[in-house]
């Protein structure tokens, strides 16, 4: 009988430790469910000036890459810029298809394409402004859209570009005015970073604008032993200076309920 009763309240507490973990499991998973219901994910689609990169190219950063210091908690960015595309390879290589195989609901597509879309000797990223590229471009908000999510166009940053008076030069030719043509066709929000970027480099001037793009002097970053200066990559400072710019043209646009998690 002993033996019965001991047999019976090891099967008891069996019972209850499977209980407790298949129960709790499922609380957690449920509580990770209510928790993903409550954020908002940011996907950036872009190119070298919006990516991430690693600590080996230090301090290289594109905009989106510090994007999310910006916001609360109940925004999540998830960045899939990536250097050298243009609105048509991103698309080629299925780097679009894998946004929207995840974006929910809710959710936001930034798009921010131009600088290899000029490339005209390269057939694999060449768009034509105002045919091509407004095709492509049209592909990501039709994406965005039919998964319910928000498409919002961003035209391409601007490069460090001066005259010889030091006027802040444009580097884009037709494809801002021709993605901005597409975001009033369509009806999409449009952040105008080309005219904020050119403004911010105007007001800073030729050699301000040296701390904002990756120019470094020889010896001063181990990544870099004999300098570097490039007019189109940003580094830390410079990348905050344009997110900000971006988080600026949120607020003008009243884009809630994402501006609303803006920090002030």
């Amino acid at each position: 009988m002993l033996n019965r009763i001991k047999e019976k309240s090891l099967i008891a507490s069996m019972l209850l430790v499977l209980s407790s973990l298949l129960f709790g499991n499922l609380t957690a998973s449920a509580a990770n469910a209510n928790s993903n219901r409550n954020t908002i994910t940011v996907y950036l689609a872009g190119d070298s000036t919006v990516s991430n990169y690693d600590q080996s190219l230090a301090p290289r950063m594109g905009w989106g890459q510090v994007l999310d210091r910006y916001f609360d908690d109940k925004i999540v960015v998830k960045n899939e810029a990536s250097s050298g595309r243009s609105s048509k390879s991103f698309i080629d290589e299925g780097r679009l298809d894998a946004i929207l195989d995840e974006i929910e609901k809710g959710d936001y597509l930034f798009i921010q394409f131009g600088h290899n879309d000029q490339k005209i000797e390269d057939p694999s990223r060449y768009t034509e402004p105002y045919s091509t590229y407004k095709s492509y471009l049209k592909q990501y908000i039709d994406g965005a859209r039919a998964k319910n999510a928000l498409p919002v166009l961003v035209t391409p940053v601007e490069r460090r570009r001066f005259t010889a008076e030091g006027l802040a030069r444009d580097s884009h030719g037709e494809y801002p005015a021709a993605m901005k043509e597409l975001a009033k066709e369509e009806n999409v929000p449009v952040i105008d970073l080309t005219a904020k970027s050119k403004s911010l480099f105007q007001e800073l001037g030729p050699e301000a604008t040296k701390e904002v793009f990756l120019w470094l002097e020889p010896g001063e970053h181990m990544n870099y032993p004999e300098g570097v200066q490039d007019n189109t990559h940003f580094q830390e400072a410079g990348a905050e200076k344009i997110a900000v710019l971006v988080t600026e043209g949120l607020k003008e646009l009243k884009l809630v309920p994402l501006r609303n998690h803006l920090y002030k």
